[in-house]
């Protein structure tokens, strides 16, 4: 288990590497939930996503012998971009295993920041395979989107900065929204929150027909999606919780919330109308949530994070 010190521990670690991104307010969507509405927009992180965080962290605790054999991971996208990106910024070659469909501008940056891509058939292949072959003839270092302490780490410092920010700013949090796929991210936060908000209510955000989290929460096991739901929010589209992440998420999150794409659609739209921010569809799906009123919000301080911006425009 990951203990929250961990977390403070990465935030200094990765904090001369990263952006510290902003909180952000915005009076209709204050007067729209009749709410104080906080936002952490990790769309304006370098890369574009919370993920740089997980990534940074992992690489800077990599040995000299592990570096000097490069890094391999598998990523739609976002994942596989901050992997690049931290490992050109030290000096380290980067395989990226992503599927075929991934959006260009995620491919794109991706290979911008010099990394090796192996595509895959995401439908018919299996990426874990193909990372672990790669792994076994280079001898890299597997470095997984989610189910990894160092990025799990990482990731929480997220929600450090937002709770430091909201305490500044005389606020308590009542509630967290995360974006969630494989569940690193809100374990992370989780953990952050624990020592740094503990009162803090914290709540997974799914698309529908992608809510494993949710129905996990509510069963107590691990469940799995079926796999054919929309594929629109493609940056957290997962099978099933990570085994890491859920034993950290059972016993710390409140629970799930779903959104529909219409209702994605519509916090984009917002996201861009009212806080000229572009968010990509899975890292607008906890801002969907919060305006489809998913959960009770009239007097309350809830923070939602906008988890990843790489999208087409």
């Amino acid at each position: 288990m990951i203990s929250p010190q961990a977390i403070f521990d990465a935030q200094a670690r990765i904090a001369p590497h990263i952006v510290r991104t902003p909180m952000l307010r915005d009076a209709a969507l204050d007067r729209l939930l009749n709410a104080t509405i906080l936002i952490k927009p990790e769309v304006l992180q370098k890369t574009g996503s919370f993920k740089l965080r997980g990534a940074t962290n992992a690489i800077l605790q990599l040995t000299p012998e592990q570096r000097a054999h490069g890094v391999v991971t598998y990523s739609s996208g976002n994942h596989g971009q901050a992997i690049a990106c931290a490992a050109a910024s030290f000096g380290i070659p980067a395989t990226i295993v992503m599927p075929s469909d991934a959006p260009a501008i995620k491919r794109d940056s991706t290979k911008f920041w010099g990394a090796t891509i192996i595509e895959y058939d995401r439908d018919t292949q299996n990426r874990e395979a193909i990372a672990a072959d790669i792994v076994a003839r280079s001898g890299a270092a597997l470095i997984p989107p989610y189910e990894h302490p160092d990025v799990i780490a990482g990731q929480g410092s997220a929600a450090l900065e937002l709770a430091e920010d909201a305490k500044s700013a005389g606020l308590a949090l009542d509630v967290l929204i995360v974006p969630t796929g494989g569940g690193g991210f809100i374990a992370g936060c989780a953990l952050a929150l624990e020592a740094a908000s503990p009162a803090t209510k914290i709540y997974a955000a799914e698309p529908v027909d992608w809510d494993d989290t949710a129905r996990s929460l509510a069963s107590g096991t691990r469940e799995k999606n079926s796999g054919k739901g929309s594929k629109f929010c493609d940056a957290i589209l997962t099978p099933t919780p990570g085994e890491l992440t859920f034993s950290i998420n059972r016993t710390r999150l409140k629970a799930g919330l779903t959104a529909t794409d219409d209702e994605v659609r519509a916090a984009q739209h917002f996201a861009a109308r009212h806080l000229k921010l572009i968010v990509e569809p899975g890292g607008a799906v906890a801002l969907a949530a919060l305006l489809a009123r998913r959960i009770e919000t009239r007097g309350q301080t809830i923070a939602v994070i906008l988890s990843g911006g790489n999208a087409e425009v």
